[in-house]
């Protein structure tokens, strides 16, 4: 979702300086959390992606969130990356290709991710407040060309991130490390730093931001969907602001001239600990999106239920016939589909506006 601050340098140049100072416990909460992340976002990406592209009827929202999870579950797969990078004390041992290639990848993550999000939530206020319009306008093939429309955009925004990438060996640590060249001024990283913020962060927060508050208002009107409605909506935009300010204000305090070594690393530290939050988000959105639809938790439990009860009952089933199969088991395999939350979750929003 960004990329990875792998080294830094101070204002006055010196790279050995730059490092940052991981103190054991912040880097093995660095460590441990992103290897959360990388566990629950693959497992909860992994399967909005297999439901959404290969178990149900392909709709606009289906659309949405499956690139959605792609965008997250592309990030979760290269975060392992830095993972390995920040537990040899950034040593990067990858080679100049990965070094451009996992920067690009995740910026073009960040940046497509927060458009998916500004997608969705654009597409659910006038499935709300313009309903024939949305109505007629509202295809499967439109959203999948928008779709690849945020992709190249996503792309084209994280071109900086590839054209300054480079590794270099820092002779004081005797370690190669992944950073910025020596030709990406500071003055260059306020620019991108700024134009990052307002395109990656503001613009998209205040069209999710006004989205989901004229959802709100609709959803006022509507007394059986008020308090889901209001509690998705409100977590999609807690969820969205504490996971990128934090991060957008400590790397703007990060390119300030800070002469006191104390407040130095504790904007190193808080940097972290904030790119950490911005991880966050990849594991968050599917259950922000998903999971938290009471009827896809229903059929979760009972997929489980079933695949457990397979797993179980497998070596002696296979082996006899048909007779001796367990009736709660056949029960089961009649049961099992979990599409159809899916597709009350994808369509309540138009269904509230009826």
């Amino acid at each position: 979702m960004i990329y990875f601050r792998l080294y830094n340098t101070t204002s006055e140049g010196s790279q050995a300086s730059g490092m940052v100072a991981y103190y054991d416990p912040v880097k093995t909460t660095f460590l441990v959390t992103c290897c959360i992340i990388v566990i629950f976002g693959s497992l909860g990406n992994g399967l909005v992606i297999y439901v959404t592209g290969f178990r149900m009827k392909r709709t606009v929202n289906s659309v949405w969130f499956l690139n959605l999870a792609l965008a997250d579950f592309l990030f979760t797969t290269i975060l392992i990356f830095l993972i390995v990078s920040t537990s040899q004390n950034n040593e990067w041992p990858f080679g100049l290709f990965m070094c451009k290639f996992v920067s690009f990848v995740a910026g073009v993550n960040m940046f497509s991710s927060v458009f998916f999000l500004t997608a969705i939530s654009v597409d659910r206020f006038l499935s709300v407040w313009v309903v024939v319009w949305a109505h007629n306008k509202h295809t499967v093939r439109k959203a999948q060309i928008l779709s690849a429309v945020i992709w190249i955009t996503a792309v084209v925004c994280s071109t900086p991130m590839v054209t300054f990438r480079t590794v270099e060996y820092i002779d004081e640590a005797s370690i190669h490390v992944c950073v910025y060249h020596a030709e990406y001024t500071t003055d260059q990283k306020w620019s991108f730093y700024i134009y990052r913020f307002v395109v990656g962060f503001l613009i998209p927060f205040l069209i999710i931001l006004v989205s989901y508050v004229a959802i709100g208002i609709r959803a006022t009107q509507m007394r059986r969907r008020k308090q889901k409605s209001l509690r998705i909506i409100s977590s999609v935009i807690l969820a969205f602001f504490f996971c990128w300010v934090p991060f957008h204000i400590f790397s703007f305090l990060d390119l300030k001239d800070i002469e006191d070594p104390g407040l130095w690393d504790i904007v190193k530290v808080g940097l972290s600990l904030t790119n950490c939050l911005a991880y966050l988000n990849s594991c968050l959105n599917p259950i922000l999106y998903v999971f938290m639809c009471e009827e896809f938790q229903k059929k979760l439990r009972q997929s489980i239920c079933y695949v457990l009860e397979s797993a179980l009952a497998e070596d002696n089933v296979s082996s006899r016939s048909p007779r001796y199969t367990t009736p709660q088991l056949q029960r089961a395999s009649h049961k099992m589909d979990i599409v159809p939350s899916f597709k009350n979750l994808y369509t309540g929003s138009q269904s509230a506006s009826e």
